[in-house]
């Protein structure tokens, strides 16, 4: 079953830390990753640009608006993300309390709807 990890953290956190510092982290996701590729149960990973430079998109009677930015009104937020195919939930929330960003944010554990399933 598929899962998505997604990190949500404190983007201004990360850019105050030391550069060693900032280096251990990075190498924490690299060994993270390798974990997961070993296992075999990593499907996709990315790190995602700060929200500030997105963009969202809205369609209101028909019309659509494109809006610099996203409209979000916390601390955290959306800053990477890692698919995962384990056999369960508990599997799932494993592998997110391993994840380097449970330690410094949050690590949402959500299930994949698979729209091909009948």
């Amino acid at each position: 079953m598929e899962f998505m990890l997604l990190i949500h953290s404190d983007p201004k956190g990360f850019e105050t830390l030391p550069a060693d510092v900032r280096g251990q982290a990075m190498a924490a996701y690299g060994a993270y990753t390798e974990a997961l590729k070993a296992a075999g149960v990593l499907r996709s990973s990315n790190r995602l640009h700060p929200s500030s430079m997105s963009t969202s998109v809205k369609v209101r009677d028909g019309k659509t608006e494109v809006l610099n930015g996203p409209f979000i009104e916390t601390r955290e937020e959306l800053g990477g993300y890692y698919l995962v195919d384990v056999p369960d939930l508990d599997g799932a929330l494993a592998w997110a309390a391993r994840c380097p960003g449970a330690s410094h944010g949050t690590v949402e554990v959500r299930p994949v709807w698979d729209m091909n399933a009948r």
